[in-house]
Parts: structure tokens; sequence; C-alpha cells
């Protein structure tokens, strides 16, 4: 592995990037909110990324990106680039179909196996799944093979999280533990004096689990509401698993509605942040613990790009949140032979967005903040 200095992803993606609201940071594109008339999404849902709707509305966001620089040009390919194969593959098919066009899609995700790629023919187009992320260059050089041109035509939508940023299975970790760090603060904050961390630590890690994602609907907000209940002892972990697994308690709306039921045994400062979360909830907000998301912004930047310029490539992976060089080098390629370049990400724009009293000071977007970049050699 080798180090490639500090750069940030708007040097390739600019602010052509949606968070989760569907809220495009490049103020020339139209949002969600003014797109949700014409594809028929109601006022109080916000699709995510692996769900149909969210690819109707991505399919005109590049529409639109792409008329800013090119408006006689339409597009007739996708090349989609992500870390998770179910996700991502049930998003780039989506987007396939959203768009009418044919796509070739890398999901990448390092192990420590011999380098080995895994293709599939699908309806939208074919699947190179890879085990390093090196392998990206043979999956442009496929691209050619196949005459599938990258080119003013072709969007490329590239993951943020995961493989733009801290690289699956190479440096993923980093990114984990800034939302854990998160959520501790913030519970921490919330709990003061009476704040159990064995408490907070075991009804994370057991709730974290994919066992449990039908019950906390596999979004952090809720997994961190939980956690805070359980660490207040309104709630103890063992009763409540066996209840999640028995089907006693069948969702997260289910869970906040029995919290509601007995609120008044909470302190005034916790009572005041329930009727809070969960009137969020009950308006469709999909990142609904505000405290949690803003806590989870300053501790993502507080690991990008900290290190000295002087660290080997271990150091920076171990410790730091980096861009990852062969998602950039190609990036910045594609861009060169004319194609549309977008990012998505599915964390909440309030963990990706300075709030107004960071902005001041100076602080940036997630994407607009200055890292390492680090790559194999």
């Amino acid at each position: 592995m080798q180090t490639y200095g500090r750069t940030s992803v708007s040097e390739f993606l600019g602010d052509l990037i949606v968070y989760r609201n569907l809220k495009p940071v490049d103020a020339r594109l139209p949002g969600l909110a003014d797109l949700r008339a014409e594809i028929g999404i109601p006022a109080n849902v916000t699709p995510r990324k692996s769900e149909r709707e969210y690819a109707r509305v991505m399919a005109l966001l590049l529409r639109a990106a792409r008329a800013l620089d090119a408006p006689s040009t339409s597009l007739a390919r996708i090349v989609y680039v992500g870390d998770t194969r179910l996700l991502d593959q049930t998003a780039f098919t989506y987007l396939c179909k959203a768009t009418r066009c044919p796509g070739m899609a890398f999901i990448g995700s390092e192990t420590g196996d011999d380098p080995a790629v895994e293709m599939e023919e699908i309806d939208a187009g074919t699947i190179f799944q890879a085990n390093r992320w090196e392998l990206l260059s043979d999956f442009d050089a496929l691209c050619r093979d196949y005459d599938f041109r990258i080119d003013r035509r072709t969007a490329v939508v590239i993951d943020l999280d995961k493989t733009t940023l801290g690289a699956r299975g190479r440096n993923d970790a980093q990114i984990d533990a800034a939302r854990v760090a998160a959520v501790r603060r913030t519970v921490d904050a919330l709990l003061g004096e009476a704040f159990r961390p064995g408490v907070f630590q075991a009804a994370y890690e057991t709730l974290n689990r994919p066992e449990f994602h039908p019950f906390t609907g596999d979004n952090q907000d809720y997994l961190a509401y939980v956690c805070l209940i359980v660490s207040s002892g309104l709630v103890r972990l063992g009763p409540l698993v066996n209840d999640v697994r028995d089907g006693t308690l069948t969702d997260f709306a289910h869970f906040i509605a029995e919290v509601d039921a007995r609120a008044a045994d909470l302190p005034a400062d916790l009572r005041a942040l329930h009727s809070d979360i969960a009137a969020r909830v009950q308006q469709g907000d999909p990142t609904p613990f505000k405290a949690f998301r803003y806590n989870e912004y300053r501790e993502t930047v507080g690991r990008m790009g900290q290190m000295d310029d002087a660290a080997s490539a271990a150091d920076l992976l171990a410790g730091e949140i980096v861009i990852t060089q062969e998602v950039r080098e190609m990036a910045l390629k594609w861009r060169d032979q004319g194609a549309l370049l977008f990012g998505l990400s599915d964390k909440p724009d309030e963990a990706s967005l300075p709030p107004a009293d960071l902005a001041a000071q100076g602080y940036q977007p997630i994407h607009r903040t200055v890292t390492h970049a680090a790559g194999a050699g």
C-alpha cells in the first residue's frame, strides 16, 4: 500500500453529490422536494438507496446534471461503483431500469484471499465483484472489451461510504468507529453521571447485528435511540432481546410507542428528547436523532486528514478515514473521457454537512474535507 498525498472527494465529484435527504449539494439541481409530485412520492417519505423510488429520483438528477454542461447529450449507459453486493446490486438494477440504460457495476470489498473476481450477467447488465480495490482497473478494461464506452453519454455513479471513503475491507473500520463514538458521546452527554458504558456497549453490539435489523430498520438513529433508552434503565436489554425474538416487539414504531406509555418515568431532559424523536418519526423523518448525527459529523471529520503526511499507508488506514486511491484514479480517468460523475451516500445530511456554527469556523462538508489518499501501489 502507498500514500498519494492529500485531497478531497470534491476533486473529482465537485458538488454533484446527494446524501440521504436526496437534496443535491449542487444548488443548480432539483431535490426530492421539487420532484415528489412528478414521481408520486408522498411528503413524509424519503426513499432509501435500495428502493425503486430512489432510482427514479436519481434518474432525473443524472439527466439534469448532464444537462448542466452538455445539454444536447442524452445518457445511454450507467457505470456503478459500490461495496455491498446485495444493496448496491439492487440500487444498480433499479437505476438501470429507471434510466432505461444498460449498465456495468463494480462491487469491491478487500479480503486477505488471493485476488479474485466473480462476474454475473443480470437483466440490468454485468456485475463485477472483486476482492481487491485495485481490480477496478481490470473492470475498466472489461468495459472496453465489452465495447461499453465510458464517455459523455455515460453516467458514473459512485458510492461514497466504504467505497470512495473508508474502502470496505481496508479502511471501513474507521467509519464504523466514528459512528460508535458519536452514539457513545451523545448518550454520555444526555445521561451524565447515570451513563453506564458497559450497558451501552452491550446494547449497541447486540442490537447492531443483522438479526435485529427488522426491529431497528437498519437505521442508526433508531439504534442509537434504543441504546439510549436501555442505558437509561427504563428498558432492560435481556427482556428487549427476548421480546424481539419471540415477536412480542415487532418494530421500532412499536418500541417507541411502548416508551411513550412509560415516558413519565424518564428524567425531564430525556422525556423532552423522546417527544421530539417520536414526533419526527411520525413525520417520516429518516434521521430523527439529530444530536447523534451532528456528533457523527464531528467524529467523522475528526478522523480525516489529522495524521502527519509522513505517516505510512498502514498507519493512515488504521487511524484515519482516507480516500480510496483506486477509485480516485479511475474517476479522474473517466471524467477525462467525458463521463458524468455523480456521488451518492446513504449517510444523513446532518452527519455529512457542518451545522451553521461549525461552518462559520471553516468546517466543510464531508466530500470537501481534505484527507489522505491511499491505495495499492
